[in-house]
């Protein structure tokens, strides 16, 4: 306990643990239904979408002088990273919806077109510029590093979901299990499914920056499948699905401050025993 209190007293800490806590309520709300809905592709499509919009918005920074202007909180490249991913998902959807492709061939056109926008786009910056960022934490994440800005967009964005989900759980839930029902009873699944897409845009432009492209998709579905194979119902997943992410991510955020491990690896690997124990629990 005496060096659990230790490691608190750094302000970097406090704000990685607060950073980390919010991203796994987020989603393990959010991942319960991804997972249900058979749609875990989607975090991945969705998280290199952002990687694509923070290349375009760091580009943008560069290109108008916002760097030199100063330009506080939109010298951020979340700006334009949280839009692209929000109309990148309403493209997935809408081609889903209009077409007769499937889920993940509709994820993959996005996903290959987002990567190459953001490589593009990272290309075309000087390399001698400082962005306040290094394009490798992007990728695999830097919570250790994440600062007030990234802080306050995730508790934003913590609030914004954690709120529009309470409203829409009981339809979005039925939904999920039975749509042609849902539908007969007068739920509107379809913009349901919108709103769910929206959503996990959301969660992955903002977490992204914290436990970075590459293992967002990871956080968005290990917690939900490791508590979907522990519980027998919808509400009871969503609950346990949030423990594991919260647990995992105290976990993995202490074990990497000892260890001088990554940070974000640490965490999904964390994740993953806990899935592993999951499997071996649930067969016994």
């Amino acid at each position: 306990m005496d060096g659990l209190f230790e490691i608190l007293g750094f302000a970097f800490m406090q704000r990685a643990l607060a950073a980390g806590l919010l991203v796994a309520l987020m989603s393990g709300l959010l991942g319960t239904f991804v997972v249900q809905r058979r749609l875990s592709f989607l975090g991945d499509g969705l998280a290199h979408a952002a990687f694509g919009g923070m290349g375009i918005g760091a580009l943008a920074v560069v290109t108008f002088g916002v760097l030199d202007a100063g330009g506080g909180w939109l010298r951020h490249p979340l700006w334009v990273a949280l839009p692209f991913a929000l109309l990148t998902a309403f493209g997935i959807a809408y081609v889903r919806d209009r077409t007769d492709l499937s889920s993940d061939t509709a994820i993959g056109v996005f996903f290959a077109v987002a990567v190459a926008l953001g490589v593009l786009a990272f290309s075309r910056i000087p390399p001698d510029v400082n962005l306040g960022f290094n394009v490798m934490d992007l990728l695999f994440g830097s919570i250790l590093a994440v600062r007030t800005t990234e802080l306050t967009a995730i508790a934003v964005a913590a609030v914004v979901v954690v709120t529009t989900l309470g409203f829409v759980w009981g339809r979005l839930a039925y939904a999920t299990f039975d749509d042609e029902l849902a539908r007969t009873d007068g739920v509107r699944a379809r913009r349901l499914e919108y709103l769910l897409f929206l959503l996990a845009a959301v969660v992955v432009a903002v977490s992204a920056v914290v436990v970075g492209i590459v293992l967002m998709a990871a956080y968005l579905v290990i917690p939900a499948a490791a508590a979907r194979l522990w519980s027998r119902s919808l509400a009871g997943t969503s609950v346990r699905a949030v423990a594991i992410g919260m647990t995992t991510t105290l976990v993995g955020v202490i074990a990497s401050f000892y260890l001088d491990a990554p940070t974000g690896s640490a965490i999904i690997l964390t994740q993953a025993a806990v899935f592993v124990a999951a499997i071996v629990l649930r067969r016994r």
